[in-house]
């Protein structure tokens, strides 16, 4: 412990630097170390900065090179596409001078087809109320036939008496075997 302590003393005695000036002690300085360092970075950086920059050098190239391939593509497809611009354009052209008397056309044929199927809803109608009007008639008859058999029983139960009804049996029961001796 007292050798830590001593150390930080020693700290507080080093000389303060109180004026610059050159060290002119060989091996104090180490200038042959120093330059044959600087010899070695520059010898080897030499060849390593060469390397780089002839790799920065390719790249740039290669860049360009790419750069010039995807412009003459894009040239490329832009001509192809004013091509295809001036075809579709051409192609609308005649669309629109043909379009116009196709409209008309398609239009005449709309309106006869609406005219054709106005004119058999128009029939399916006619129809469909003739046959209402008939079925109808029809159940207005049954309805008054029933209601004038119903109205004819009635009057026949009311103004018979027993007698007279065993009489109308007999006479028709008469006329039934009559009948059945003609046919045999």
């Amino acid at each position: 412990m007292k050798h830590l302590t001593d150390s930080f003393v020693y700290l507080g005695h080093w000389p303060s630097a109180g004026s610059f000036g050159f060290n002119t002690d060989i091996l104090a300085t180490n200038p042959i170390n120093l330059s044959v360092v600087f010899g070695v970075l520059i010898f080897f950086g030499k060849g390593v900065l060469n390397d780089l920059l002839d790799n920065r050098k390719q790249r740039i190239l290669n860049t360009i090179r790419n750069s010039e391939e995807l412009r003459e593509g894009a040239i490329q497809q832009l001509e192809n596409a004013r091509a295809r611009l001036r075809k579709v354009e051409t192609e609308a052209d005649q669309f629109r001078v043909n379009g116009y008397s196709e409209i008309e056309r398609e239009k005449l044929n709309l309106i006869n087809s609406t005219y054709r199927t106005l004119k058999q809803l128009e029939n399916y109608k006619n129809e469909t109320i003739l046959f209402e009007q008939q079925r109808t008639i029809n159940q207005v008859r049954e309805r008054v036939f029933q209601q004038a058999l119903q109205g004819a029983i009635g009057t026949l139960n009311s103004c018979l008496s027993n007698e007279l009804h065993l009489r109308t049996i007999n006479a028709n029961i008469g006329m039934f075997g009559t009948m059945k001796e003609i046919t045999d």
